[in-house]
């Protein structure tokens, strides 16, 4: 962001830099109060443009005859405002994303306030509100380019430096907004699970047999069934009961397709608090078994309580694949169905794309993997697609990094909703060589969009082959498979 402030004397710079960014140096009149927001007319964003005009090319001729860009023209681009009570424009910033199509990374600039204003803040709350209006759409890296003097300032509200550039001849830092709603998501979703399961590793066999500890799927010993069980979150069984019962059977044949397993049987415990929510649970569930040609074997049901499900499945293969299969130099792989869209109530959380097919083509999915052959799978879950990587990287002992612009998704979602939502049917694979060809239903994407790797944890690859952090290390805690 190309910050304000006059070149015209060393000594008027200084007085400058400090009021603009630390607030309180300036002998100016202090401005009461201001709102920041988004442009709110033709008259807001004239203003705006005319402001960064007198700043940017009149005073300090960082620009010859004017500062307009690409960017003004993007209909995707942002502009905020800080405005006083009377509505006199105090300042604005604007940001916008760096790709197209939009990939989640987004830059910003043209930050700039009035000289009556530099006391009081404007600059730094601007810079504060494009940090949250980036995180609140999703972005998944934020980029700035402050001039040299202005640094220490975006160092002071937690921005971090990444090299330097020189633009209109004075020196700049590149400067990147850190943002973590990977690390948070899988903060959140399992962490935990390390420590809150150790107790169970007392017994021998206790998280499964080599190569497929801490899974949902797990080989049951000395045979070749596979069974898995899933839980889906109370709230979501109260608020859509009948999703939730579909939901039950998808994710559980979603578990035994990651391990090449074909689903044999299924058994649930449903728990609801009237006669109507179970008769609801258990519709979504009994459309759901006959979608998938899966029966309910049995299980356990009860009326009066707090609203509860868990299904269990059970499959069979004699070559099941596991999660900590893979090694260092692995190709990683994405399969997903990009038909559907966002399920109502839970846009940019969970993607529906099994409601509306056929039942062959769920018979089909259910296949794709065991024809794959890949040595490493798992499908993915509630950590979301970064999350999930990270999990499988964890189980085999790897990092991983994933190329964002190879990422297949479905149009309708942006980039960093995908890459953390429950996105219905998505599987990540991992195998030297890519995997077996397979012939992939229409609407279904498989790309090879990443790689096993030495340095643990997860990074993202961008286009201009930067790497950013997105998950640190051991992300459930239970260590490789």
């Amino acid at each position: 962001m190309t910050r304000a402030g006059g070149d015209i004397a060393q000594q008027h710079r200084r007085r400058q830099e400090l009021s603009i960014l630390a607030g309180a140096r300036n002998h100016s009149t202090p401005v009461p109060g201001f709102r920041i927001h988004p442009v709110e007319s033709g008259h807001e964003l004239v203003s705006y443009r005319r402001l960064r005009h007198h700043e940017f090319v009149g005073e300090q001729h960082l620009f010859a005859d004017s500062d307009a860009d690409d960017v003004d023209d993007d209909p995707r681009a942002v502009v905020l405002v800080a405005t006083a009570a009377d509505g006199t424009l105090l300042g604005g910033v604007r940001l916008a994303p760096r790709c197209q199509p939009d990939l989640g990374w987004w830059t910003g600039s043209r930050l700039v306030t009035v000289a009556e204003a530099r006391s009081s803040g404007v600059g730094p709350a601007l810079v504060r509100a494009a940090c949250a209006h980036a995180e609140s759409a999703g972005v998944l890296r934020f980029d700035a380019t402050v001039q040299r003097r202005y640094a220490t300032m975006f160092g002071s509200l937690g921005w971090q430096e990444h090299g330097e550039c020189v633009v209109g001849g004075q020196p700049h830092a590149v400067m990147r907004w850190p943002l973590h709603q990977m690390q948070r998501l899988t903060d959140a979703t399992k962490a935990f699970l390390g420590d809150a399961l150790a107790p169970l590793r007392a017994v021998p066999g206790g998280l499964g047999p080599a190569g497929f500890v801490g899974d949902d799927g797990v080989p049951l010993p000395g045979s070749d069934i596979v069974a898995a069980c899933d839980a889906i979150i109370p709230s979501m069984v109260e608020r859509d009961p009948e999703w939730a019962g579909w939901c039950s059977v998808l994710v559980n044949v979603n578990d035994l397709t990651a391990m090449g397993a074909a689903p044999t049987g299924l058994m649930d415990a449903v728990g609801a608090p009237t006669r109507s929510l179970l008769t609801r649970i258990v519709r979504g569930i009994a459309r759901a078994s006959q979608a998938w040609r899966i029966p309910v074997l049995g299980g356990h049901t009860q009326l009066g309580v707090p609203a509860a499900l868990a299904v269990t499945a059970f499959g069979r293969t004699s070559h099941p694949i596991r999660a900590g299969g893979g090694s260092t130099g692995d190709t990683l792989r994405l399969t997903a169905d990009l038909n559907g869209s966002w399920r109502p109530g839970h846009h940019g959380r969970q993607w529906d794309s099994s409601s509306t097919r056929r039942d062959d083509d769920l018979a089909r999915l259910s296949t794709l993997v065991a024809r794959m052959v890949p040595r490493a799978a798992k499908d993915v879950s509630m950590a979301g697609v970064v999350g999930t990587v990270g999990m499988l990287a964890e189980a085999s002992g790897t990092g991983a990094e994933l190329e964002v612009a190879r990422v297949p998704r479905p149009s309708g979602a942006d980039m960093g909703a995908w890459l953390t939502c429950f996105p219905g049917y998505a599987m990540l694979t991992a195998d030297r060589h890519g995997g077996n060809p397979v012939e992939m239903p229409d609407g279904v994407l498989s790309e090879a969009c990443g790689v096993l790797s030495a340095e643990p944890g997860v990074r993202l690859r961008w286009p201009d082959g930067v790497t950013t952090i997105a998950v640190a290390p051991d992300v459930t805690g239970l260590g490789r498979a």
